[in-house]
């Protein structure tokens, strides 16, 4: 399956913790000010790339801890982020998302939700310039939040992940 991508960061240590291997989706529709990616935000930009060259280079790297869809907004390609997610879990890894949604706007989209069920934790919310901060482990503005999506679904609302 095609993946539109800005690029891959492989053993990237700021998208998450551990050693990660970041997709950096194209594509995104929040175009916020002062996004640390704007040239993600163009539909048209990045190059297609197929999910199984993706799923291979997770294979091949046994240092992963796990996978960080990002952008972009992976929640654009969700059919294609998906099959990276599912993959990443096969091969004992975990999955992180980040999105300009928030967790109730996606949990609400059948198409989205599918992706955000083989999500481990989500980090939600459109960047916000005005409220930008360093304080936050893994996140750009003090409206974003880290979401334990498993004890979220289990709880039936946002289980947040101290930052």
């Amino acid at each position: 399956m095609k993946l539109r991508i800005a690029g891959l960061v492989n053993d990237s240590i700021v998208d998450g913790p551990g050693f990660r291997l970041a997709v950096f989706t194209q594509g995104c529709p929040h175009n916020c000010p002062g996004c640390h990616n704007p040239e993600t935000h163009d539909f048209n930009g990045g190059s297609d790339m197929d999910t199984a060259e993706i799923i291979l280079t997770m294979e091949d790297n046994p240092l992963l801890d796990g996978v960080t869809l990002t952008g972009g907004d992976p929640f654009c390609q969700p059919e294609a982020c998906l099959e990276v997610a599912r993959a990443a879990h096969k091969l004992g890894l975990n999955v992180w998302a980040y999105s300009g949604w928030t967790y109730e706007q996606l949990l609400a989209d059948p198409k989205k939700r599918a992706l955000l069920e083989e999500t481990d934790v989500l980090v939600d919310g459109p960047f916000i310039l005005a409220q930008r901060t360093l304080d936050k482990r893994f996140m750009g503005s003090k409206n974003q939040r880290a979401i334990d999506v498993k004890a979220s679904l289990a709880q039936g609302s946002a289980v947040e992940i101290a930052s």
